[in-house]
């Protein structure tokens, strides 16, 4: 199936106290990103973006779920350490 003209984006964000995570999945000429974002109190945590599957892309274009799609994307947080 040709998905070299096919183009999607979704964005869902997902709000827990002060913390908010928004996940995106942008499609463009068949070839695609996904990138999940974490906030903290307003303030911009981290961002993780990777590449989609071309599998996982012919998935979306058929409008099934995909479970774990996000599983690979880690927002490492960024820490100080108070010096004394």
């Amino acid at each position: 199936m040709d998905n070299s003209k096919f183009n999607y984006d979704s964005s869902e964000m997902k709000q827990m106290g002060g913390a908010k995570i928004v996940r995106k999945v942008t499609i463009r000429n068949g070839k695609g990103y996904k990138s999940l974002t974490k906030y903290r109190n307003g303030k911009k945590i981290g961002t993780s973006i990777k590449s989609i599957h071309k599998a996982h892309i012919h998935l979306i274009k058929l409008g099934k779920f995909i479970p774990g799609l996000f599983m690979e994307c880690k927002c490492r947080e960024k820490t100080r350490k108070n010096k004394k």
